[in-house]
């Protein structure tokens, strides 16, 4: 019986959500209008000039014009560029909660993990997401590419000009190989299309398995999902860094790290998990998954808590190794982080929300196995991550004319609408729980 059970979507719960998108798109209208008012799109000030000088001059310190360096390709109405900024901003983090829940579903699988046999569904839902993403991906590259991507100007590669940019001509084959450098970035489009497309052939494969298992029983189709699991492990591993330095870091055209990949992986990660506990605790709450305890709850909790320290040793390790060095042409991407408004609130939030209220609120063995804290502790996670996001991507393209308002809110609520609509109406769609699970008899017996 507890095996049959089936996830209801609602009417009252397809009602909030709709609730929760007019309310966005409401805040947006407002966040746009106030954007419009203001003459540089909110969030400039003195101060971020200067920020926005010491720009030029450490770009210019390894050898780049100061034209290629200060941004003459100003672009769209500032209000339009925070738009534009938002919605990449949006897409790239709601993108890597969807590929997450592929990649919570293949580790299970690759490890022959039983514990999360009762649970396993709900990430596969949040995999629904990944065909969206990568359509909206798309075309949004080619609508925000102007003002979101400095390297995609055509001046910045022609040589002797006074826009010429010799550091980014020196990596022009990494987005337009094999044309010419300037042109149409076809390398770099063809990557963005190839990713999405290889993450959702293995979501397609992988469930197809999952519920053919639960049909006939047949260990094959277990066999067969972790077979894909551990194949598509090794392509995320690979195309998930190659797409933060592709989707964020080639924002900041004459910065990089070495650690972004992993810096990028570690917030989606986490995100990805905070997501999958709390909707297992809002459905246990509701009545649904009874074969989920305490104990699944604790192991939840755990990895919540073990890759939000993860996270901040990332962060730090990346953050410790360029104020350490104090190279200019490095020490520019966090000045500008930690210096300039609305940049500088949410630098020092992010590790409030995403690493000292996680670990102090998780640290116990009893707060891993309360819905209640989990309840507490997850949106927090999620809503530091959405930060830690924005400041990744906002300061790189707004430079000192970047603002947070309704704007950024209201499309956060539109997108988050949106995500949960697909999730929830993809959970109603199947077993709520895998009934022929082979180790779904271990996971009964969990206990930690």
């Amino acid at each position: 019986m507890i095996a049959d059970e089936k996830f209801e979507f609602t009417s009252g719960a397809k009602r909030k959500i709709v609730y929760l998108a007019l309310a966005g798109v409401f805040f947006l209208g407002v966040g746009l209008w106030m954007a419009m008012s203001d003459g540089h799109g909110g969030g400039h000030d003195e101060h971020a000039a200067v920020v926005n000088q010491s720009l030029v001059a450490s770009t210019n310190a390894v050898g780049a014009e100061p034209e290629a360096a200060g941004g003459e390709h100003h672009g769209s109405a500032p209000w339009l560029k925070r738009l534009y900024t938002s919605l990449w901003h949006n897409n790239v983090f709601f993108a890597g909660i969807g590929v997450i829940g592929l990649f919570f579903i293949a580790i299970q699988y690759a490890a022959q993990a039983g514990w999360s046999a009762p649970i396993k569904r709900i990430p596969l839902a949040i995999g629904h997401w990944i065909p969206i993403a990568g359509v909206m991906m798309v075309g949004l590259w080619f609508l925000v590419k102007g003002d979101v991507f400095h390297w995609t100007h055509h001046d910045l590669y022609v040589k002797d000009t006074p826009g010429y940019d010799k550091i980014l001509d020196g990596k022009s084959a990494y987005f337009f190989w094999p044309f010419e450098a300037g042109g149409f970035p076809i390398f770099y489009v063809i990557r963005m299309v190839a990713f999405f497309g290889l993450w959702y052939l293995f979501f397609t494969w992988i469930k197809k398995e999952m519920l053919a298992e639960d049909l006939s029983g047949n260990t094959a189709h277990f066999f067969s999902a972790r077979k894909f699991s551990a194949i598509f492990l090794v392509i995320f591993g690979v195309t998930s860094s190659v797409a933060a330095w592709d989707w964020i870091m080639s924002i900041d055209t004459h910065w990089y790290s070495t650690m972004f990949g992993w810096y990028m992986f570690a917030s989606w990660w986490v995100t990805g998990l905070a997501f999958i506990t709390l909707i297992v605790v809002n459905l246990k709450d509701a009545g649904y998954l009874k074969m989920v305890n305490s104990n699944h709850l604790h192991d939840l909790g755990k990895f919540v808590f073990a890759f939000s320290i993860f996270w901040t040793y990332i962060w730090f390790g990346q953050f410790l190794l360029i104020y350490y060095a104090n190279i200019p042409e490095e020490t520019v991407y966090f000045i500008t982080r930690m210096r300039t408004a609305p940049y500088s609130w949410i630098f020092f939030l992010n590790l409030l929300l995403n690493f000292v209220l996680p670990f102090l609120l998780l640290m116990t063995r009893d707060a891993k196995r309360q819905m209640s804290m989990l309840k507490v502790v997850t949106p927090i996670v999620i809503l530091g991550h959405w930060f830690d996001f924005y400041n990744m991507i906002t300061p790189g393209v707004m430079k000192g004319e970047g603002g947070f308002g309704f704007l950024e809110l209201g499309l956060l609520m539109i997108f988050l609408a949106a995500f949960l609509y697909i999730v929830l109406n993809a959970l109603s769609k199947v077993q709520l729980v895998a009934k022929n699970h082979p180790f779904m008899p271990e996971s009964l017996n969990h206990h930690i």
